[in-house]
């Protein structure tokens, strides 16, 4: 593949129409980016499995759920698990649709920062587009460091799980939580670019084969002690009353489907992004619901003693003991997901150093013009990985200190996606839809308006009970540190807006030239 080189020095990859034979696509891709005040650096290696395949390693819903169900069980049983889940799901999906449109208007790697801009006022378009970008970028990178820890933490419980007398310290699991890092990265800087579409495609089927496995070999080994009523018996543990408890698991099972909004960021790795996209955010949310909601249900099924699922050091293992009945093959089952939970890692980091490469480009970052670097070898942001893996290091001795307070930190992060998601959807919802330019994916004037006010009022319902602590009364390891980090979030970002407000620049629009690009679709 051929190079040119801009005035800046920068590398930008060629357009030449021999290019897996979508020149012409590719020509219009980088059309409608130059429109939004962007030149293209990255290889658009990205197909439109593999795209998918990103999405969804990441958010691995069922995998997703097996590490956190346990919180939800504790709500309300089988009943706030499987249905909460169902409910979870729905409302993610409508925030998602939103975003989905955004992304056929304005694809570009920036994502929910660069709509911002684009749609937002003018007097106020820098720091929203500011806020947003600070808040995508760090919920990222705790994101990624949530994958980090489950993958560790799934280890250290396979050995507690055959040594009940083991107790691993902070320290070792930090340690192990280390290792995953650098073992996680490993693919990123030895698989050649042009593979990496291969690679999140095999996470993708390696998830689907794992939960086939579990779905298979817990029914058949667990079939003489079926209970579906636990399905729908409500048994709370938390000491909340069923009405918040719901909320609250409704919460839990956002965590599957949040993160879903990973493929924005390779928008300028992929052809037709503005087609695409919608279509990767909606397939990977189909998947999704596919594959968490059948696991969940058997999983309810399945379980012989709630009490113990509820108060395990992992639930999902001891929801594969109780329905095999056998320490080996709950074993195999736990390995095998902790695996997966590896697989999922890298594309985590994808997603995590596209975004901060991005708002770099813009000048959000300190230092931007330094991470917005990118390697001419490997074609990819080798330094805003590298400062990704940084803080999850950073991060990760928050563990150390306080595993309730890195717990918190981590579904903060869903929060704080959420709000990135709705802040666009909620300044179109107030200032007019005809802010957006042509796209391909288009909801209408009236399911838009639907869609972009459904997510700023599930926005500020959500975020009252993600504040709750988990259970009451409260003590010191279960309380919800939520709003002492979104306000610490918003101090840092005032702080850094001191010293970024005269460097951080939006994009520069030609909206004649992006309504001609955008009308050759």
């Amino acid at each position: 593949m051929s190079n040119s080189v801009e005035s800046d020095g920068k590398h930008v990859p060629s357009t030449s129409p021999d290019r897996k034979g979508f020149g012409e696509v590719y020509d219009l891709d980088d059309a409608v980016l130059r429109a939004q005040g962007h030149v293209a650096e990255l290889e658009r290696s990205f197909s439109w499995v593999g795209a998918i395949g990103l999405a969804y390693s990441i958010i691995n819903s069922w995998l997703s759920y097996a590490a956190c169900f346990g919180m939800a069980l504790g709500y309300g049983g089988g009943q706030t698990a499987v249905f909460g889940l169902m409910i979870a799901s729905a409302v993610q999906w409508i925030v998602l649709l939103g975003l989905a449109e955004l992304c056929s208007a304005l694809p570009s790697s920036g994502g929910q920062y660069h709509f911002t801009y684009i749609v937002a006022p003018q007097f106020s378009k820098n720091f929203a587009a500011y806020t947003v970008g600070i808040f995508n970028v760090v919920a990222w990178w705790v994101t990624t460091a949530s994958g980090i820890i489950y993958t560790a933490i799934s280890a250290f419980g396979i050995a507690k799980f055959w040594y009940p007398e083991f107790v691993g310290t902070q320290w070792q699991v930090y340690l192990c939580y280390v290792l995953v890092v650098i073992v996680t990265l490993i693919p990123i800087f030895t698989v050649p670019q042009k593979h990496i579409d291969r690679l999140t495609q095999t996470a993708m089927y390696l998830s689907v084969v794992g939960l086939l496995l579990v779905i298979i070999v817990c029914l058949s080994m667990g079939r003489d002690h079926y209970r579906p009523t636990n399905i729908v018996e409500y048994h709370g543990s938390s000491g909340w009353g069923p009405a918040p408890a719901w909320l609250m698991s409704i919460g839990v099972g956002q965590y599957c489907f949040a993160a879903a909004s990973a493929c924005t960021h390779i928008a300028e790795e992929m052809p037709d992004p503005g087609r695409k996209l919608p279509q990767v955010i909606n397939m990977t949310m189909f998947i999704g619901v596919l594959t968490a909601v059948p696991w969940i249900v058997v999983m309810a099924t399945v379980i012989t003693d709630l009490e113990a699922v509820q108060t395990a050091f992992l639930p999902s293992m001891e929801i594969f003991y109780q329905a095999t009945g056998n320490k080996v093959a709950a074993t195999i089952l736990q390995a095998y997901l902790t695996l997966l939970y590896y697989t999922c890692v890298p594309s985590q980091w994808i997603a995590s150093s596209r975004i901060a490469w991005a708002f770099s480009r813009d000048n959000g970052l300190p230092f931007s013009s330094y991470w917005s670097h990118i390697d001419p070898v490997r074609q990819i942001p080798i330094r805003t990985t590298l400062l990704a893996a940084g803080f999850c290091l950073i991060y990760g001795l928050l563990y150390v200190a306080s595993t309730a307070a890195f717990n918190s930190i981590v579904n903060t992060a869903i929060l704080i996606l959420n709000i990135t998601y709705t802040v666009p959807q909620g300044i179109l919802a107030t200032c007019g839809r005809h802010r957006l330019p042509r796209r391909h994916f288009d909801l209408g004037p009236v399911v838009g308006y639907a869609v972009n006010i459904f997510s700023v009022l599930w926005l500020i319902i959500s975020g009252i009970f993600f504040c709750f602590p988990v259970t009451v009364p409260t003590t010191l390891g279960s309380m919800n540190y939520n709003s002492v980090v979104i306000t610490g979030l918003f101090v840092l970002i005032l702080i850094l807006w001191i010293e970024r407000r005269h460097k951080f620049k939006g994009p520069e629009i030609d909206w004649d030239a992006l309504n001609a690009s955008n009308a050759l679709r």
